[in-house]
């Protein structure tokens, strides 16, 4: 489907050089931001105490989250859970106050804007647990890069994997970069964002390749560049289409989803945006770099039997 047919190539390798000197910078800022900052862990990865308490009608989340914000225990979640009245709160660890002193003033403050508010459930998450989170989930993404590294070098040649690769784990990384930067609050919901979004940058990576190898085969008289330039801009239309509807839905949890879902929409519209930056002028980039040619995809005269009468044939 296409919305519209570009007749002349953009010469997007023309600036290949500086786009990728720029994704260069940005990517050794943000590793220098997690190794110098850090991320900002939630109450699931470094422990904490987490209450559910029930309204007598629909909960006022920014009242809560402002009457305990006073109480000075730092990022503090507060969220619905199965109805607009019951509310889940997660009070990060504070090291001089206990669990149970912790949670008895939280409900002072609550009760002081809503009497009627009452505690369902109370319980400790110790540093432990969230440890164990914190590896699991490290643990599900070093899966899912195994497997993005599996799957481009079954799928393409080496260099197209390479720079695949390289294009995937650079969105990561950024993404990664932004939180720390910032001091976003990194959660379980973010890090779901985050695989995600890698699933999302490996299939505009693999649309695009595999076009450049279409091109390779069908245009004889194209140099390496212009066939790179041809791939991109004949995919453009699509582009058009996968990534603005897919941030249309992103921009609506991340301007109407409230406070519960602003982390990960905020991580998936960063994922996004670069996905396509880097599908373009990191992946193809770096695979033309790498001296990506039509050659590539043609076997050598010795891997094909000699007694074939076809042997060295070219595509």
């Amino acid at each position: 489907m296409e919305f519209f047919r570009i007749h002349r190539d953009i010469p997007f390798m023309r600036h290949a050089l500086v786009l990728n000197a720029v994704s260069l910078i940005t990517f050794i800022l943000a590793v220098f931001f997690l190794v110098h900052k850090g991320l900002h862990l939630s109450v699931e990865f470094t422990g904490g105490t987490v209450m559910e308490v029930s309204y007598q009608q629909a909960a006022d989340l920014e009242k809560a989250r402002e009457a305990i914000a006073k109480l000075g225990y730092g990022e503090v979640q507060v969220q619905n859970f199965g109805s607009s009245r019951d509310v889940i709160i997660r009070v990060p660890v504070h090291k001089d106050v206990k669990p149970a002193e912790q949670s008895a003033k939280v409900m002072e403050a609550l009760k002081a804007d809503d009497p009627g508010v009452e505690l369902r459930r109370t319980e400790f998450v110790g540093p432990q647990v969230g440890n164990e989170l914190l590896t699991g989930g490290l643990k599900a993404l070093g899966f899912v890069i195994l497997g993005i590294v599996i799957y481009l070098s079954v799928r393409f040649e080496w260099k197209y994997a390479v720079a695949g690769i390289i294009a995937n784990l650079h969105d990561m990384v950024i993404i990664l970069g932004f939180f720390a930067f910032f001091q976003w609050e990194f959660s379980l919901a973010v890090l779901a964002a985050v695989l995600a979004v890698l699933g999302y940058s490996v299939n505009e990576s693999v649309v695009i390749f595999d076009r450049i190898r279409e091109t390779f085969r069908r245009q004889r008289k194209m140099n390496a560049h212009q066939i790179i330039d041809h791939a991109i801009t004949s995919t453009i239309s699509r582009t058009i289409i996968t990534h603005a509807s897919t941030q249309a839905m992103v921009l609506s949890m991340l301007l109407f989803g409230g406070e519960t879902l602003h982390n990960f929409a905020l991580a998936l519209t960063i994922g996004i945006c670069f996905g396509i930056y880097s599908s373009v002028f990191v992946a193809a980039a770096i695979a033309m770099w790498l001296g990506v040619k039509r050659e590539d995809l043609v076997k050598s005269r010795k891997e094909h039997d000699p007694d074939d009468p076809n042997a060295g044939a070219v595509v």
